[in-house]
């Protein structure tokens, strides 16, 4: 029996379909809503709107639950790697051996970038932030590889892996700029994770191969951050490729999204926060303090989440990460300490229990970062990196869609009715 919704507006009233989930989650259809009733639905920032159907991620806040094509986002990280995790995110499911061999070799086998291409990079200053850099980058290779067709058609897994691989080696090679040091070639023999970090920080004379510890941490890093539902750089993107913009147009808006301080920034944000309590400018109680009166616009940075109310999974596992890694290494970070004393005074504390505010995955994230060695200005770039194969998995979710529809919000009106013009010698 289909559900439906009455919605009554003066002296008409209709009905509008409820879709249901597979996870029992609910939705109004009020596609026909306007044409109905002359009524659009108004939903500053969309908190309230579902703007697609999707079978790729499945977050329930309210449980503190992620899962990735129905697998939890725990067993992933304790069982899969970021390749294995990306071909999951795109096609669908866990590959058998052959599939993921197959689409290893194509990622490491595009790492390269075109001769060309490097002097782009040339054009930048040497501060130039380095997600300024990936942005632009990533939208130019449709430029240096026309051949592909970038219509997500029959050629599109060399698209996809074109854009996962050569988005690492942009990204090494946007720091590199950023630093006045000579790039480095990627180095087949490498995991992806390695790959990147060798790119990162080797020296003509010096080759740098991570540990085995920093490359399965950083490997977790871009796992988790891999899909994240309609969060803001996705729903751009899907925004963007709703006008049939090819994949690398409209990913290097996701990552122009991410740039964001409250989206993919937030990370640094809460390493700023820690270090003022580490200088002594402020106390935990201090901290804390400030965050429950609303009206100073202070927030505690690092906690609290749109959707999750519970703590957010993955803060859990960058945390026991971090213990972790840090321990193997012999090595402390004052910074974790602080992060330490601070989430159990919060969790504690009345005014965050009641209002639900447990660490977001931003809280631990730059802290497992520093261990890596990941500098700061390269936080949001990893986040990019790592988010790259679900904004690849809602491209291609889309635009497999039998009737995809440019997005085109509404708004309510509010400025001036009509008036006349005035000359400018009269006004």
């Amino acid at each position: 029996m289909e559900r439906t919704a009455r919605l009554t507006f003066d002296d008409q009233t209709i009905e509008l379909p409820v879709i249901e989930g597979s996870e029992g989650e609910l939705g109004v259809d009020i596609t026909s809503l306007r044409a109905r009733t002359g009524l659009i639905a108004l939903d500053p920032g969309f908190v309230n709107t579902g703007a697609s159907q999707s079978s790729i991620t499945y977050v329930d806040g309210e449980n503190g639950v992620l899962s990735y094509r129905g697998i939890p986002i725990d067993q992933l990280a304790r069982h899969s790697n970021f390749v294995e995790t990306c071909f999951l995110l795109i096609y669908g499911h866990l590959p058998n051996k052959q599939e993921l061999d197959r689409f290893g070799a194509r990622v490491t086998a595009n790492a390269a970038l075109h001769e060309s291409f490097k002097h782009h990079f040339e054009g930048f200053p040497v501060d130039a932030p380095p997600m300024a850099m990936l942005s632009a980058m990533v939208n130019t290779l449709a430029c240096f590889y026309p051949r592909v067709e970038l219509s997500g058609g029959e050629k599109f897994d060399e698209e996809a892996a074109w854009l996962l691989s050569k988005t690492r080696t942009i990204a090494a090679y946007s720091y590199r700029r950023s630093m006045g040091y000579p790039f480095i070639y990627t180095d087949p023999r490498l995991s992806y994770a390695g790959d990147f970090l060798h790119m990162l920080f080797s020296q003509p004379l010096e080759e740098y191969i991570a540990p085995p510890e920093i490359v399965d941490a950083l490997n977790l890093i871009l796992m988790l951050h891999a899909d994240h539902e309609l969060g803001c750089s996705t729903t751009t993107v899907r925004i963007v490729g709703s006008s049939q913009a090819n994949l690398f147009a409209s990913c290097a808006a996701g990552i122009c999204s991410l740039w964001g301080p409250v989206h993919g920034g937030a990370t640094i944000a809460v390493i700023e926060m820690l270090e003022a309590i580490e200088r002594g400018e402020m106390t935990i109680d201090q901290t804390l303090a400030l965050a429950r009166k609303k009206q100073n616009g202070f927030r505690l940075k690092g906690f609290g989440h749109r959707l999750y109310k519970q703590f957010d999974p993955r803060a859990r596992i960058l945390k026991e990460a971090a213990v972790k890694l840090l321990d193997r290494r012999g090595v402390g970070d004052p910074l974790f300490d602080v992060a330490l004393q601070l989430e159990e005074r919060a969790l504690k504390d009345p005014y965050f229990i009641d209002h639900r505010l447990f660490p977001n995955a931003d809280f631990y994230n730059g802290i497992l970062m520093r261990a890596v060695g990941i500098p700061r200005n390269m936080f949001t770039v990893i986040f990019a990196i790592g988010r790259m194969p679900g904004w690849i998995a809602h491209w291609r979710e889309q635009k497999a869609e039998p009737a995809v529809r440019i997005a085109r919000p509404r708004q309510l009106y509010t400025g001036l009715q009509e008036m006349a013009y005035v000359p400018i010698e009269e006004r």
